[in-house]
This record gives C-alpha cells, sequence and structure tokens, in this order.
C-alpha cells in the first residue's frame, strides 16, 4: 500500500490517496479535486472509491464531484443525512479497493456520525501493510474538537471522543501510520497539536493526553476548558456538505476596469489587498484591506471569519497571488471573486486617494506611545489571558468589524503575535477613518525591547 498526502496548508487539513500499484481510495478530498487528478495520474493508478470520515465544518468536500467525474463509489456513513446518492457504509462495515481491506471503524466524537478507516494491504511487499485515516478522531497529539455542533452535544462527544480513541487503538497495530485529516493548523483541533509530519498508532498511544490520562472525567474536563473561538463561516460548511457541492470555479477572471474598482471602494464594498503588510503599509487604495497573501498566514480562515459571508468580493495583487487566493477562498464557499491585478494602487483606481499608516516596532511603540493612546491587543482571548500588554484593549480580530464603535476614537497601537492578524486590523481601522499604527512585530520580541507583559499566574 502506498499514500500520497495533499497537504491544505491554507486551512491546515489533509487529503489522501490511498493505492495498490492499480487501484485507488481517496480519502476526505478538498474541493479543488485536480490536485487529486493529479497525485492519481502521477501514481499510475485508478480512483474506484472515495471516502468521508465526516460532513466537514471547516471546508466544502470534492469527495461528491470527484465520485462522479471518476464513476467511483462514494462512500459516506449509512447514518448520514444527505441529498445525493453515495454508497452507505455501517459501522464495522468492510469493503475492498483492489487487494485492499478497508473497514469502517465508529469513531464518534468529532461528529456524532465519524468514522475512521482502518486499511490493510494483504500483500504489503515494501509499502505500507496497515494505515489508519482517522479524520477529526485521533490527531498528532490532541483530538478533534467536539463543540461544532452545539453546546448541548459537546460533553457528550467529548466523552465519546475518549473513547473513540481507545478503539483505534484497540483495533490497529502499534505500528500503522495514522493519517488524520486535522490537526496541521485546522481549527477543528481540539488544543494544539503536535509538530510532527507523520506519526503511529503506538506513538500516539504513549504520547497524546487522550491516550495516556486513565482519568476520562480529568479528560473531558481538560477538553471543555481547553475549546476557543472557531471561524464562523464553519457554521455554512457542513449543510453545504449536505446538499452536495459542485465543482470549483478556478478561473481567474479578467481584471476590473479602474473605474468599476473606484465604484467599488466608494460604495464600501469589500477590496482586498493581498500583497505584504509592509507594502499596503506603505500605499494603498483607500478603503481596502490587507489580508496578505503567503504560506502559513492563513489568510483563508481569517477572510473567512472576519468578512461578512457571502458578500461581493474583489481581490486586489499580483496575478499569480489573485489565482492561488481564489483556488484557497472556493475551498469554503467563496466563490468566483473579482480581481483586479497588479503591484501598483495607483494605476489600478487612479481616481481613488492612496493612504498608508505608519508600522513601527517595539523600541518605537515605547519611544512614541502617548498617555492618551489606545493600544489594541487582536489576538483570541485565550492568548490575551496568558500575556499582554498593560492597558491594552483586547478585542479578537474576529470580533473587530461588529465592535469598531467601542474602539476608542483616537490614536490606536495594533498589534498581535507576530503582525499578520493586527495589519488586517489596521486596515478595518484605517477604512473607518482612524489614526492607526501597526506594530508589525512579535509579541515574543516585546520584554527584550522593554515592554514589561503582564502575564496570567495560571
Amino acid at each position: 500500500m502506498e499514500v500520497v498526502v495533499i497537504e491544505t496548508t491554507a486551512i491546515g487539513d489533509r487529503s489522501y490517496l490511498v493505492h495498490d500499484g492499480s487501484v485507488a481510495l481517496v480519502v476526505d478530498p478538498q474541493r479543488d479535486t485536480d490536485r487529486v487528478d493529479d497525485a492519481a495520474r502521477l501514481a499510475g493508478v485508478r480512483i474506484t472509491h472515495v471516502a468521508e470520515t465526516h460532513l466537514h465544518n471547516d471546508y466544502l468536500t470534492g469527495g461528491l464531484v470527484l465520485a462522479r467525474q471518476h464513476g467511483a463509489h462514494y462512500v459516506l456513513n449509512s447514518a448520514e443525512q444527505v441529498a445525493f446518492e453515495h454508497d452507505a457504509v455501517a459501522p464495522d462495515e468492510a469493503f475492498q479497493v483492489g487487494r485492499l481491506s478497508v473497514k469502517a471503524v465508529p469513531t464518534p466524537g468529532h461528529t456524532h456520525t465519524h468514522l475512521s478507516y482502518l486499511v490493510e494491504d494483504s500483500e504489503p511487499g515494501i509499502g505500507i501493510r496497515q494505515a489508519v485515516f482517522s479524520g477529526g478522531s485521533l490527531l498528532y497529539g490532541s483530538v478533534g474538537r467536539t463543540d461544532l455542533l452545539g453546546p448541548a452535544d459537546t460533553t457528550g462527544l467529548a466523552h465519546e471522543q475518549y473513547a473513540s480513541v481507545r478503539r483505534l487503538v484497540e483495533e490497529a497495530d502499534s505500528d500503522a501510520a495514522l493519517y488524520p485529516t486535522h490537526g496541521f493548523g485546522s481549527f477543528c483541533s481540539s488544543g494544539p497539536t503536535s509538530r510532527v509530519p507523520a506519526s503511529t498508532i503506538g506513538e500516539q498511544a504513549a504520547t497524546n493526553h487522550a491516550l495516556t490520562d486513565p482519568d476520562e472525567a480529568h479528560f473531558v474536563d481538560e477538553l471543555l476548558a481547553n475549546i476557543t473561538a472557531y471561524p464562523s463561516y464553519y457554521a455554512h460548511m457542513s449543510p453545504l456538505n449536505t446538499e452536495g457541492p459542485g465543482r470549483a470555479e478556478l478561473t481567474v477572471p479578467e481584471s476590473v476596469e479602474p473605474g468599476e474598482l473606484e465604484r467599488r471602494l466608494e460604495a464600501g464594498e469589500w477590496v482586498v489587498d493581498l500583497r505584504s503588510r509592509v507594502a499596503f503599509a506603505a500605499s494603498h487604495l483607500r478603503g481596502s484591506l490587507s489580508f496578505e497573501y503567503g504560506t502559513g498566514s492563513q489568510f483563508t480562515s481569517y477572510l473567512g471569519w472576519v468578512l461578512p459571508w457571502n458578500q461581493p468580493l474583489t481581490l486586489v495583487g499580483p496575478r499569480d497571488e489573485v489565482e492561488i487566493a481564489i483556488r484557497d477562498l472556493s475551498r469554503i464557499g467563496i466563490e468566483s471573486p473579482d480581481a483586479a491585478m497588479g503591484l501598483d494602487p495607483g494605476a489600478l483606481a487612479p481616481g481613488t486617494p492612496i493612504e498608508s499608516f505608519p508600522r513601527v516596532g517595539w523600541d518605537r511603540f515605547l519611544s512614541e506611545l502617548s498617555p492618551g493612546d489606545a493600544i489594541l491587543d487582536v489576538r483570541r482571548t485565550e492568548e490575551f489571558t496568558r500575556s499582554h500588554v498593560p492597558g491594552a484593549l483586547n478585542v479578537p480580530l474576529h470580533e473587530l468589524l461588529p465592535n469598531l464603535d467601542d474602539i476608542p476614537d483616537r490614536k490606536t497601537w495594533v498589534h498581535c503575535t507576530s503582525g499578520y492578524r493586527a495589519a488586517v486590523a489596521a486596515s478595518l481601522l484605517k477604512r473607518a477613518g482612524r489614526d492607526v499604527v501597526l506594530i508589525d512585530a512579535r509579541l515574543g520580541e516585546a520584554e527584550a525591547a522593554g515592554v514589561q507583559l503582564v502575564r496570567s499566574l495560571a
């Protein structure tokens, strides 16, 4: 058995192509299925089965489109209530993919109907003999969060999660390779995961707190205590996945005419600048927002979380970044945004004023902060609680837009952990006509610069 990992770093998930050298099973495919097609073509295999571990809350699936395209079996838990034809697999039922035996192991916890897939190769040769595809159940160093279905289900699902990961350990051999879908930056994880590229069932049994904690009640209490906010667009993912998403439209549109872009900005529409936050701070179109596109930026998650759902969107930036951003946004149901392509804001909309705001480090913050100024920390609440700048107001980035009127209307110094979220926040404040300064520096460097942080005693 060979396993091809298809990484989606923009939202912290993985999909998998599992094959025996001839035919393949695809597990939890993302909406842009061309990546799966390329992987199958490169491996020289035919896709005969597509399987979901659960109806996803953090992205739109490409499973239905992929299965129809290849004439493959589309496998879901028989308990799932969906609006399209599929192959219903019962918990503990097994099916064959070439010489691979696939068992659907019930692992409720992340959702009520969650399945993991235990795959065994009858003739492993030099490949993998046994593998577990655990979706949002057992992750590297943690488990999938249990609160996505609502408060009434959270505690019960946490208890089920505790039992489910133990069942996986019992079902699989200790040397079985483990392949979770979540846990690589996805907000579907419960607490931080370990930053290892690969793991086995045995390694997790020895190190994962969900498996080493002998007290179920303690595990559940700890899991519930560490529940944090998750992106608001999650509310739209499961319903859309239940209906069956169509094919993603990845075509890059013709660039918006300068006059039209100017009109959109004047009308207060959402115009998102993909350039670096350094370039944006120095010069940007009045009314535009900074969502720097780059590896590891969580661009997709934060844009989908911060901006109102399903409103007209225009992307501004170089064509290559626009193209990738369109692909990323399609995964969370933001369809076919318009674009204005280029690096010079002044050339994109000549009639629109160009604005800027200061971008500083902690040293200038210390030397230039005045008594009447405001300090705004846009990290999440739990981050702020652990440590923060004295006197700072905490409004998490995802709560900033609806609470702009509560931010004091005076010179505001904005920071986060690294500068990314602060740049988004600074652009929102600038759009609202505020006097803003971006602290584009890591919070971990603040004390060395002389800023005395307030730390939690807990």
